[in-house]
C-alpha cells in the first residue's frame, strides 16, 4: 500500500463538522457586532442578551474545526465569567474571576505543550518585558484599589500575565490575544480603581476581550505551536 493510499480521507461526519463551523464563526461575528453596537447605543439589554451567547458560540467553532479539547474548556471558564460579571455584586465579581482563573489554567496547560518550540532567549525577553509592566501596574493600581479586592487581582493579574506570555508558542495571532486579553483585564481594573476612563469604557474592554478570545482561539487551531499529524513515509503499510 502507498503513502498516499494509506492517507485516510476526511469522514463524513468530520466534514458535515466543517461546514458548520463557518455558520458557528458568522453567528458569533453577528453577536460580537451586537453586543458592540448595543455598548456604543448604551442599550443595556442588547449587551445582557448578546454577550452570553459570544464564548459558547466561539468554543463551538473550535470544537467544530477539531480544536483542542482544553481550548474549549478555556472558553467555555471564560463564558462562565462572562456569565457572573453581568451581576453588580462583589461575590459574584469574585466567582466571575475564578472563572476565568480556571479558564487562564486551561490556556496554560495548552499552551505547555508547545514548551520549548519558540526561541528561548526572546521567549525570556517577552517574560522580563510583562513582569516589568505588571509591576509597575500594580504598583500605580495598588492604592486606588478596594482592600479586600487587592490580593485576588494581584493573583489573577500575575495567572492571566503568564497567559499572555505563554501565548507565544501558538504564534502571533495567540500572542496578539494574550497581550489584548492582558489589555482589557487592566481597563477593568482602571474601572474599579475609579481612574479616569475613556468615553464609553465597557465598549474598550468588550473589544480587547473579545479580540483577544478570537485571536487565542484563531491561534490555537492554526498556529505554529501545534503538533503537526504524522507522516506516512514510503515503508507504511
Amino acid at each position: 500500500m502507498t503513502a498516499t493510499s494509506a492517507r485516510p480521507g476526511p469522514t463524513r461526519a468530520g466534514g458535515r463538522a466543517e461546514r458548520l463551523a463557518r455558520p458557528a464563526l458568522l453567528a458569533f461575528l453577528l453577536a460580537a457586532a451586537a453586543d458592540l453596537a448595543g455598548l456604543l447605543a448604551g442599550a443595556g439589554t442588547v449587551h445582557l442578551v448578546a454577550k452570553p451567547l459570544l464564548m459558547p458560540l466561539l468554543a463551538l467553532y473550535a470544537a467544530l474545526r477539531g480544536g483542542p479539547r482544553l481550548l474549549v474548556a478555556a472558553l467555555l471558564f471564560g463564558w462562565g465569567g462572562d456569565v457572573f460579571l453581568l451581576v453588580d455584586d462583589d461575590l459574584a465579581f469574585l466567582v466571575g474571576m475564578g472563572s476565568f482563573a480556571v479558564g487562564h489554567v486551561c490556556y496554560l496547560t495548552l499552551f505547555a505543550r508547545g514548551e520549548g518550540r519558540g526561541r528561548a532567549p526572546a521567549a525570556l525577553a517577552t517574560g522580563a518585558g510583562y513582569a516589568v509592566v505588571l509591576a509597575v501596574f500594580l504598583v500605580l493600581i495598588w492604592p486606588d484599589l478596594p482592600a479586600d479586592l487587592r490580593a485576588p487581582l494581584t493573583g489573577y493579574s500575575l495567572l492571566l500575565t503568564a497567559v499572555a506570555w505563554r501565548a507565544g508558542v501558538f504564534g502571533a495571532y495567540a500572542a496578539a490575544g494574550g497581550a489584548l486579553f492582558l489589555l482589557s483585564d487592566a481597563l477593568i481594573a482602571t474601572g474599579i480603581a475609579e481612574w479616569p476612563q475613556a468615553p464609553a469604557p465597557d465598549f474598550w474592554v468588550m473589544l480587547t476581550y473579545i479580540a483577544a478570545q478570537a485571536l487565542l482561539a484563531h491561534g490555537v487551531l492554526t498556529g505554529a505551536g501545534r503538533t503537526p499529524p504524522p507522516r506516512l513515509g514510503p515503508d507504511t503499510v
